[in-house]
Protein backbone atom coordinates (compact mmCIF):
# COMPACT_ATOMS: atom_id res chain seq x y z
CA UNK A 1 0.00 0.00 0.00
CA UNK A 2 1.24 3.49 -0.80
CA UNK A 3 2.01 6.01 1.92
CA UNK A 4 -1.00 8.21 2.79
CA UNK A 5 -0.44 11.95 3.07
CA UNK A 6 -3.05 14.55 4.01
CA UNK A 7 -2.62 18.10 2.75
CA UNK A 8 -4.95 20.73 4.15
CA UNK A 9 -5.08 23.74 1.86
CA UNK A 10 -4.01 21.63 -1.11
CA UNK A 11 -5.93 23.93 -3.47
CA UNK A 12 -3.68 26.87 -2.62
CA UNK A 13 -0.43 27.88 -4.29
CA UNK A 14 2.05 25.84 -2.26
CA UNK A 15 -0.49 23.05 -1.77
CA UNK A 16 -1.14 22.70 -5.50
CA UNK A 17 2.56 22.22 -6.25
CA UNK A 18 3.12 19.86 -3.32
CA UNK A 19 0.04 17.82 -4.26
CA UNK A 20 1.26 17.41 -7.86
CA UNK A 21 4.72 16.35 -6.75
CA UNK A 22 3.48 13.78 -4.24
CA UNK A 23 0.95 12.26 -6.65
CA UNK A 24 3.60 12.01 -9.36
CA UNK A 25 5.85 10.21 -6.86
CA UNK A 26 3.14 7.61 -6.18
CA UNK A 27 1.83 8.70 -2.77
CA UNK A 28 -1.84 8.44 -1.85
CA UNK A 29 -2.89 12.01 -1.15
CA UNK A 30 -6.03 13.70 0.17
CA UNK A 31 -6.62 17.44 -0.19
CA UNK A 32 -8.96 19.05 2.35
CA UNK A 33 -9.85 22.58 1.31
CA UNK A 34 -13.00 24.65 0.89
CA UNK A 35 -11.63 25.91 -2.43
CA UNK A 36 -11.76 23.90 -5.64
CA UNK A 37 -8.38 22.55 -6.83
CA UNK A 38 -6.54 24.75 -9.31
CA UNK A 39 -5.96 21.67 -11.47
CA UNK A 40 -9.33 20.16 -12.36
CA UNK A 41 -8.12 16.57 -12.67
CA UNK A 42 -7.24 16.67 -8.94
CA UNK A 43 -10.88 16.96 -7.87
CA UNK A 44 -10.82 13.18 -7.35
CA UNK A 45 -8.51 13.62 -4.32
CA UNK A 46 -10.32 16.70 -2.92
CA UNK A 47 -12.85 17.04 -0.14
CA UNK A 48 -14.69 20.34 0.11
CA UNK A 49 -14.46 20.99 3.84
CA UNK A 50 -13.99 24.07 6.00
CA UNK A 51 -11.43 23.19 8.68
CA UNK A 52 -13.27 25.36 11.21
CA UNK A 53 -16.13 22.84 11.04
CA UNK A 54 -14.77 20.34 13.56
CA UNK A 55 -17.16 17.47 12.92
CA UNK A 56 -16.78 17.43 9.12
CA UNK A 57 -13.04 17.97 9.40
CA UNK A 58 -12.63 15.16 11.93
CA UNK A 59 -14.72 12.69 9.93
CA UNK A 60 -12.72 13.31 6.76
CA UNK A 61 -9.32 13.01 8.45
CA UNK A 62 -10.12 9.89 10.46
CA UNK A 63 -11.67 8.13 7.48
CA UNK A 64 -8.46 8.72 5.52
CA UNK A 65 -6.10 7.75 8.40
CA UNK A 66 -3.02 9.58 7.11
CA UNK A 67 0.54 8.68 8.03
CA UNK A 68 1.74 12.20 7.32
CA UNK A 69 0.02 15.61 7.44
CA UNK A 70 1.07 18.90 5.87
CA UNK A 71 -1.20 21.60 7.26
CA UNK A 72 -1.21 24.53 4.83
CA UNK A 73 -4.85 25.64 5.08
CA UNK A 74 -5.04 29.25 6.19
CA UNK A 75 -6.33 32.70 5.39
CA UNK A 76 -3.24 34.55 4.14
CA UNK A 77 -4.35 38.00 3.01
CA UNK A 78 -3.70 41.19 5.00
CA UNK A 79 -7.26 42.55 4.78
CA UNK A 80 -8.60 41.25 8.08
CA UNK A 81 -9.39 43.82 10.77
CA UNK A 82 -9.43 41.50 13.80
CA UNK A 83 -7.92 38.14 14.65
CA UNK A 84 -11.40 36.56 14.56
CA UNK A 85 -11.35 37.22 10.82
CA UNK A 86 -8.62 34.58 10.61
CA UNK A 87 -10.48 31.70 12.23
CA UNK A 88 -8.82 29.17 9.89
CA UNK A 89 -5.49 30.16 11.46
CA UNK A 90 -6.77 29.80 15.02
CA UNK A 91 -9.84 27.55 15.30
CA UNK A 92 -8.78 25.47 12.30
CA UNK A 93 -5.39 24.66 13.80
CA UNK A 94 -6.91 23.89 17.20
CA UNK A 95 -9.33 21.49 15.50
CA UNK A 96 -6.49 19.72 13.71
CA UNK A 97 -4.49 19.28 16.91
CA UNK A 98 -7.50 17.63 18.58
CA UNK A 99 -8.04 15.31 15.64
CA UNK A 100 -4.38 14.33 15.46
CA UNK A 101 -4.65 12.66 18.87
CA UNK A 102 -7.02 10.10 17.35
CA UNK A 103 -4.72 9.00 14.51
CA UNK A 104 -2.75 6.01 15.80
CA UNK A 105 -0.30 5.58 12.91
CA UNK A 106 0.64 9.25 12.34
CA UNK A 107 4.37 9.67 11.80
CA UNK A 108 4.83 13.38 11.16
CA UNK A 109 2.88 16.63 10.98
CA UNK A 110 4.07 19.91 9.48
CA UNK A 111 2.14 23.07 10.39
CA UNK A 112 2.57 26.14 8.20
CA UNK A 113 2.99 29.50 9.88
CA UNK A 114 4.37 32.60 8.14
CA UNK A 115 7.40 34.87 8.09
CA UNK A 116 4.96 37.63 9.11
CA UNK A 117 5.11 36.59 12.75
CA UNK A 118 7.89 39.20 12.57
CA UNK A 119 8.35 42.26 10.34
CA UNK A 120 10.60 42.12 7.28
CA UNK A 121 14.24 42.39 8.20
CA UNK A 122 13.77 41.55 11.88
CA UNK A 123 16.08 38.81 13.18
CA UNK A 124 14.26 36.82 15.89
CA UNK A 125 16.26 35.92 18.98
CA UNK A 126 14.74 32.44 19.12
CA UNK A 127 11.73 30.48 17.88
CA UNK A 128 9.46 32.17 20.44
CA UNK A 129 10.43 35.74 19.57
CA UNK A 130 7.34 37.29 17.94
CA UNK A 131 6.73 40.87 16.81
CA UNK A 132 3.77 40.69 14.39
CA UNK A 133 2.99 43.94 12.59
CA UNK A 134 -0.27 42.84 10.95
CA UNK A 135 -3.43 41.10 12.17
CA UNK A 136 -2.55 38.24 9.82
CA UNK A 137 0.81 37.97 11.58
CA UNK A 138 -0.95 37.90 14.94
CA UNK A 139 -3.11 35.03 13.73
CA UNK A 140 -0.02 33.07 12.75
CA UNK A 141 1.52 33.67 16.17
CA UNK A 142 -1.68 32.12 17.51
CA UNK A 143 -1.13 29.19 15.12
CA UNK A 144 2.35 28.57 16.49
CA UNK A 145 1.29 29.00 20.12
CA UNK A 146 -1.50 26.48 19.62
CA UNK A 147 0.99 23.90 18.36
CA UNK A 148 3.37 24.46 21.26
CA UNK A 149 0.51 24.25 23.75
CA UNK A 150 -0.84 21.00 22.21
CA UNK A 151 2.25 19.22 20.91
CA UNK A 152 1.39 16.25 18.71
CA UNK A 153 2.46 12.86 20.07
CA UNK A 154 4.34 12.16 16.83
CA UNK A 155 7.23 14.07 15.31
CA UNK A 156 6.30 17.59 14.18
CA UNK A 157 7.65 20.95 13.08
CA UNK A 158 6.54 24.43 12.05
CA UNK A 159 7.44 26.07 8.75
CA UNK A 160 7.52 29.78 7.98
CA UNK A 161 7.39 30.21 4.20
CA UNK A 162 9.19 33.35 3.05
CA UNK A 163 8.29 35.02 -0.26
CA UNK A 164 7.48 31.95 -2.35
CA UNK A 165 6.94 32.28 -6.10
CA UNK A 166 6.46 30.14 -9.19
CA UNK A 167 3.73 28.39 -11.21
CA UNK A 168 0.22 28.69 -9.74
CA UNK A 169 1.14 31.73 -7.61
CA UNK A 170 -1.06 34.79 -7.18
CA UNK A 171 -0.77 38.18 -5.52
CA UNK A 172 1.46 39.69 -4.39
CA UNK A 173 4.42 37.86 -5.97
CA UNK A 174 2.71 37.30 -9.32
CA UNK A 175 2.49 41.10 -9.50
CA UNK A 176 6.27 41.40 -9.67
CA UNK A 177 6.45 39.24 -12.79
CA UNK A 178 3.47 41.01 -14.36
CA UNK A 179 4.99 44.44 -13.79
CA UNK A 180 8.26 43.39 -15.40
CA UNK A 181 6.42 41.78 -18.31
CA UNK A 182 4.36 44.95 -18.87
CA UNK A 183 7.52 47.08 -18.63
CA UNK A 184 6.16 48.89 -15.60
CA UNK A 185 9.08 47.86 -13.38
CA UNK A 186 12.23 49.96 -13.08
CA UNK A 187 15.40 50.10 -11.02
CA UNK A 188 15.51 52.87 -8.42
CA UNK A 189 18.81 54.69 -8.93
CA UNK A 190 21.71 52.50 -7.87
CA UNK A 191 19.99 51.14 -4.76
CA UNK A 192 20.38 47.45 -4.03
CA UNK A 193 17.75 45.51 -2.11
CA UNK A 194 18.19 41.98 -0.76
CA UNK A 195 15.25 39.76 0.19
CA UNK A 196 14.66 36.10 0.97
CA UNK A 197 12.57 34.52 -1.75
CA UNK A 198 11.95 30.88 -2.56
CA UNK A 199 11.15 29.19 -5.86
CA UNK A 200 8.21 26.83 -5.34
CA UNK A 201 10.06 23.82 -6.75
CA UNK A 202 12.70 24.27 -4.06
CA UNK A 203 10.04 24.88 -1.40
CA UNK A 204 8.32 21.59 -2.23
CA UNK A 205 11.69 19.82 -1.92
CA UNK A 206 12.33 21.48 1.45
CA UNK A 207 8.88 20.54 2.78
CA UNK A 208 9.31 16.92 1.69
CA UNK A 209 12.73 16.72 3.35
CA UNK A 210 11.17 17.94 6.59
CA UNK A 211 8.26 15.55 6.21
CA UNK A 212 10.37 12.43 5.76
CA UNK A 213 13.20 13.27 8.16
CA UNK A 214 13.13 13.60 11.92
CA UNK A 215 12.96 17.00 13.62
CA UNK A 216 12.94 15.86 17.23
CA UNK A 217 15.07 18.65 18.73
CA UNK A 218 12.72 20.92 20.72
CA UNK A 219 15.15 23.80 20.25
CA UNK A 220 14.90 23.52 16.46
CA UNK A 221 11.26 23.09 15.57
CA UNK A 222 10.78 26.18 13.38
CA UNK A 223 12.09 26.37 9.82
CA UNK A 224 12.04 29.29 7.40
CA UNK A 225 11.40 28.00 3.86
CA UNK A 226 13.30 29.84 1.13
CA UNK A 227 16.32 30.01 -1.15
CA UNK A 228 19.85 30.93 -0.18
CA UNK A 229 21.51 33.28 -0.94
CA UNK A 230 18.97 36.09 -0.68
CA UNK A 231 17.95 37.67 -3.96
CA UNK A 232 19.21 41.06 -5.03
CA UNK A 233 15.99 42.30 -6.59
CA UNK A 234 17.58 44.28 -9.42
CA UNK A 235 19.56 41.23 -10.53
CA UNK A 236 16.45 39.07 -10.50
CA UNK A 237 14.42 41.65 -12.43
CA UNK A 238 17.21 41.80 -15.02
CA UNK A 239 17.08 37.99 -15.36
CA UNK A 240 13.32 38.15 -15.97
CA UNK A 241 13.75 40.99 -18.46
CA UNK A 242 16.47 39.09 -20.29
CA UNK A 243 14.20 36.05 -20.65
CA UNK A 244 11.52 38.36 -22.07
CA UNK A 245 13.95 40.06 -24.42
CA UNK A 246 14.34 43.56 -22.99
CA UNK A 247 16.37 45.56 -20.49
CA UNK A 248 14.96 47.01 -17.26
CA UNK A 249 15.12 50.85 -17.21
CA UNK A 250 16.70 52.81 -14.34
CA UNK A 251 15.04 55.91 -12.83
CA UNK A 252 16.72 58.43 -10.45
CA UNK A 253 15.78 58.06 -6.77
CA UNK A 254 14.45 61.60 -6.37
CA UNK A 255 11.94 61.04 -9.17
CA UNK A 256 10.55 57.94 -7.44
CA UNK A 257 10.42 59.69 -4.07
CA UNK A 258 8.37 62.50 -5.58
CA UNK A 259 6.06 59.95 -7.22
CA UNK A 260 5.66 58.19 -3.85
CA UNK A 261 4.65 61.41 -2.11
CA UNK A 262 2.16 62.11 -4.89
CA UNK A 263 0.76 58.58 -4.49
CA UNK A 264 0.36 59.15 -0.73
CA UNK A 265 -1.52 62.37 -1.44
CA UNK A 266 -3.94 60.63 -3.84
CA UNK A 267 -4.45 57.81 -1.36
CA UNK A 268 -5.95 60.29 1.12
CA UNK A 269 -8.76 60.84 -1.39
CA UNK A 270 -9.19 57.14 -2.07
CA UNK A 271 -7.38 57.26 -5.40
CA UNK A 272 -4.86 54.60 -6.45
CA UNK A 273 -1.43 55.36 -7.87
CA UNK A 274 1.32 52.85 -8.79
CA UNK A 275 3.84 54.31 -6.34
CA UNK A 276 3.44 55.16 -2.64
CA UNK A 277 5.85 55.56 0.27
CA UNK A 278 4.92 52.05 1.40
CA UNK A 279 5.81 50.56 -1.97
CA UNK A 280 8.96 52.66 -2.21
CA UNK A 281 10.07 51.34 1.17
CA UNK A 282 9.28 47.78 0.14
CA UNK A 283 11.36 48.18 -3.01
CA UNK A 284 14.38 49.67 -1.24
CA UNK A 285 14.54 48.01 2.21
CA UNK A 286 16.17 44.63 2.76
CA UNK A 287 14.06 41.75 4.06
CA UNK A 288 16.11 38.65 4.78
CA UNK A 289 15.30 35.56 6.82
CA UNK A 290 17.64 32.98 8.29
CA UNK A 291 17.12 29.78 6.29
CA UNK A 292 20.21 28.00 7.64
CA UNK A 293 18.10 25.50 9.62
CA UNK A 294 16.32 24.12 6.56
CA UNK A 295 19.60 23.90 4.66
CA UNK A 296 20.90 21.44 7.26
CA UNK A 297 18.06 19.10 6.30
CA UNK A 298 17.66 20.06 2.62
CA UNK A 299 21.13 21.20 1.52
CA UNK A 300 20.96 20.76 -2.26
CA UNK A 301 18.19 22.74 -3.94
CA UNK A 302 17.03 21.12 -7.19
CA UNK A 303 16.45 24.41 -9.07
CA UNK A 304 18.43 27.58 -9.69
CA UNK A 305 16.67 30.93 -9.66
CA UNK A 306 17.05 31.10 -13.43
CA UNK A 307 15.48 27.62 -13.79
CA UNK A 308 12.52 28.87 -11.79
CA UNK A 309 12.27 32.11 -13.74
CA UNK A 310 12.10 30.28 -17.07
CA UNK A 311 9.52 27.79 -15.81
CA UNK A 312 7.39 30.57 -14.32
CA UNK A 313 7.40 32.66 -17.49
CA UNK A 314 6.38 29.59 -19.49
CA UNK A 315 3.56 28.90 -17.03
CA UNK A 316 2.31 32.52 -17.17
CA UNK A 317 2.25 32.47 -20.98
CA UNK A 318 0.38 29.14 -20.97
CA UNK A 319 -2.27 30.38 -18.51
CA UNK A 320 -2.85 33.92 -19.77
Amino acid sequence: MSTKILITGGSGFIGTNLLEDLIEKGYEVLNIDFNQPKISKRESVWKNIDITNYREFRDAVLSFTPEYIVHLAARTDLDGKAIDDYSANTVGVENLLKIVKEIPNLKKIIVASSKFVNPNGYVPLDQFDYHPHTVYGESKVATENAVWANKPYCDWCIIRPTSIWGPWFGVPYRNFFDMVRKRMYFHIGNKKCYKTYGYIGNSVYQIKQLLFNETQDENNKVFYIGDEPSYEINEWADEIGKELGFKIPRVPCFVIRCAAFFGDFLKVFGLKFPMTSFRYGNMTNDGMNDVSAIYKIAPELPYTRNDGTKATIEWIKKHE
